[in-house]
């Protein structure tokens, strides 16, 4: 069954690079996930078609209220800083399938 992976920053262009190394992970891992980025302002029209959202470090004052919002529904979780700055795809990668079982 595909994972659907949604990150999500302010404008959704830091993330871009992100879910490009997390795609060339999961390719070579032969994992079925679909990943992709998108800016805060879509989340709300978005949340629907992924199973996790996961916010870039920018975003993590906005995590509490998605988790009320959506918490019942998908894992939503902030990036970890250093993995996001380094845009250490397979570390968020990781964290990201560890949610979603």
């Amino acid at each position: 069954m595909v994972k659907r992976i949604l990150l999500a920053c302010a404008g959704g262009y830091s993330t871009s690079m992100l879910v490009d190394r997390m795609r060339a992970v999961a390719k070579v891992k032969g994992l079925d996930v679909i990943i992709d980025a998108t800016p805060e302002s879509s989340i709300n029209k978005l949340v629907e078609q992924a199973d996790i959202i996961m916010l870039g470090p920018q975003l993590g004052h906005a995590e509490e209220g998605l988790r009320k919002k959506y918490g019942s529904k998908l894992p939503i979780t902030t990036i970890d800083m250093m993995d996001y700055g380094m845009m250490d795809g397979e570390k968020v990668l990781d964290v990201a399938l560890k949610l979603l079982k």
